[in-house]
């Protein structure tokens, strides 16, 4: 059979095509090697390991069960099971409902991700940034920094239960306008409709995809591309004039300074010194007067536009226009939703918001600059920053960390400025010293990793003192010794670096110390580059070794291989054979014989 690469380029290259229907989809799941593909995906992933309702593993996996699941898909006698409803905390202090697929429907579902991906992902939105290659919450922010110029209100959407709300009618009529193949729509349609567990309890599922699945996300894109293709549509009856017309007040002052300069230049070689101070003061003094005003309409009713940006199911739209023409397009949507989607948009969340206002975006302020600096440009002085989007870090945001993490205290005294006082952590007192500087440090990079972009980024700085101190603090109370000294003895040519020994020797855990400036650019890749696909599906190192066919502890060469592995390399004890080999190789996977897993698994 022909490599998963090769199939799914093949599928990439008819993407384009919108009258191009795909059929015998549903034969690639034939295919051993995607399996192997889809393994190799999904292996390391946090939560691999953990069991669905079956409490079945990728530990083992093998020729035989591979072979046992192909032939279930091939006779249709396949059916998913239940997924295993858990739950997790939110932001807000609500809990989201996740669901754990068993082993081998998280294989399955892998395959059918990378087909649809490969089908649906070059034809999505330059608009959509959640749950894509190269794209992520910093594309989305950098697009809404370089289109929402000059913006005037903006409508914060955001759909209610979006993912527990997709309707399987609509989701698969939407498929089959591309996919041909109804062997294929109805091993999604299966899974669709494999229902939950909540408490060792069936829940049947009629709508909505479960968020954990592996392929809930290229769903939900591609359920919500409809809305991205209405904005589009939308936008080019919405949108009016190419230019906005110019202001009378600015026009007007600017024609007197333009007299007033070339007056000005007729007699400069006639007048005094004195004189010449005073035309120049004059002459900047008219200059900023005009500059007091806008050079085009503010509220130009012949200009208006539309700029929109979504990520997973929340949106933000920017309008040039009036309240009234925000209040009709968040109408409309709604009515979109509803009619043809039949999604709800959350009244509580869905906000219009004044452009001299900050609206809430994937946990940034967002506001338009009212800033008439100029700067000086090849044609002249120009006001740069005026009307630019701004993206800040919200207070709450970083202020809320350190209550979360139990290292700050307010101390409130009347007629007193507000204090605040770091804390040691009292559930970090078991760690080494090094470690607590790495679990420090992983705190303050992930919240500065998140927030680079913001204009203010500086003020994590204040985030940071407090983390250091609770460090010392922390580093005092398990050694019961001053803070002073917890911090004196570690500061080493003015860094705070834990020594820690190795295998390779002596090597030291240092303090965060790099600062917190801005960043212009996103981690996850350019927003208007289409990615390039082939890369993902390039077989890694244990497609290799598993079709090396050769048993990794005793060097049989045998049809029957299984891979073993474990849930982290904490795991692993170097008490036995298999353990010292894992690692010694740093892998959490074992290619091994039938015998030897059996060995290994003996209790």
């Amino acid at each position: 059979m022909r490599s998963p690469k090769v199939i799914l380029e093949n599928l990439q290259k008819h993407s384009n095509k919108e009258v191009y229907g795909y059929e015998r989809l549903y034969r690639n799941l034939y295919n051993h090697d995607f399996y192997l593909q889809a393994y190799q995906n999904i292996y390391a992933n946090k939560g691999a390991m953990t069991p669905g309702i079956d409490g079945i593993t990728f530990d083992g996996l093998g020729n035989r069960r591979i072979t046992q699941l192909i032939n279930s898909l091939k006779n249709h006698s396949y059916q998913p099971n239940p997924v295993k409803r858990v739950y997790i905390p939110k932001k807000n202090g609500k809990k989201r409902p996740l669901g754990i697929a068993s082993s081998d429907d998280k294989l399955v579902q892998e395959i059918i991700r990378m087909i649809l991906e490969s089908i649906y992902e070059p034809t999505f939105s330059n608009y959509s940034h959640g749950f894509r290659p190269t794209r992520s919450c910093h594309t989305a922010l950098l697009q809404i920094q370089h289109n929402f110029t000059g913006i005037r209100w903006f409508i914060e959407g955001d759909i209610k239960a979006y993912f527990d709300t997709i309707d399987h009618h609509i989701l698969i009529e939407i498929l089959r306008r591309r996919i041909k193949d109804e062997a294929f729509i109805e091993l999604i349609w299966k899974f669709l409709r494999a229902g939950y567990l909540e408490k060792w309890e069936y829940n049947a599922t009629f709508s909505g995809v479960a968020q954990g699945s592996g392929f809930s996300p290229i769903l939900a894109n591609i359920y919500l591309n409809e809305l991205d293709s209405y904005i589009e549509e939308y936008a080019k009856v919405f949108n009016q004039g190419k230019t906005r017309r110019h202001n009378n007040e600015y026009c007007q002052r600017q024609s007197t300074y333009q007299r007033y300069i070339n007056a000005g230049r007729k007699i400069w070689d006639t007048i005094s010194e004195d004189e010449k101070a005073e035309r120049i003061k004059e002459a900047k003094r008219l200059k900023r007067d005009s500059q007091k005003y806008p050079s085009k309409k503010q509220m130009d009713d012949s200009y208006k536009r539309i700029q929109y940006t979504r990520y997973a199911d929340d949106f933000l739209i920017g309008v040039i226009g009036s309240r009234e023409d925000a209040e009709r397009i968040k109408a409309d949507i709604k009515r979109f939703l509803q009619d043809k989607l039949k999604l709800e948009l959350s009244d509580e969340k869905t906000l219009i918001t004044s452009g001299k206002d900050k609206a809430r975006f994937l946990s940034y302020d967002i506001t338009v600059c009212k800033d008439a600096a100029t700067k000086k440009t090849k044609r002249g002085q120009s006001r740069l920053y005026n009307d630019r989007i701004k993206l800040y870090v919200p207070k709450e945001k970083w202020f809320g960390k350190l209550l979360q993490y139990g290292v700050l205290k307010i101390i409130n005294k009347r007629g007193e400025k507000e204090k605040w006082k770091p804390l040691q952590r009292d559930d970090y007192m078991y760690l080494k010293p090094s470690e607590m500087v790495l679990k420090y440090n992983e705190q303050i990079r992930g919240l500065y990793n998140y927030y680079c972009l913001a204009n203010n980024v500086s003020v994590l700085n204040k985030f940071y003192y407090i983390m250091e101190y609770s460090l010392y603090k922390t580093i005092a109370g398990k050694y019961k010794i001053t803070m002073t000294q917890a911090k004196l003895k570690y500061t080493k040519n003015k860094e705070f670096a834990v020594p820690y020994e190795t295998v390779h020797g002596t090597k030291y855990a240092v303090l965060y110390n790099k600062g917190f400036t801005r960043v212009k650019k996103a981690y996850a890749g350019e927003v208007d580059i289409m990615p390039e696909y082939s890369h993902m599906y390039k077989p890694k190192e244990i497609f290799r070794r598993y079709n090396k066919c050769t048993c990794e502890l005793c060097r049989k060469h045998t049809k029957n291989i299984c891979i073993h592995q474990v849930g982290s390399m904490a795991e692993l004890t170097e008490k036995t054979p298999w353990e010292y080999v894992m690692r010694k190789k740093k892998r959490k996977t074992l290619v091994v014989c039938e015998d030897c897993y059996d060995i290994i698994h003996i209790k």
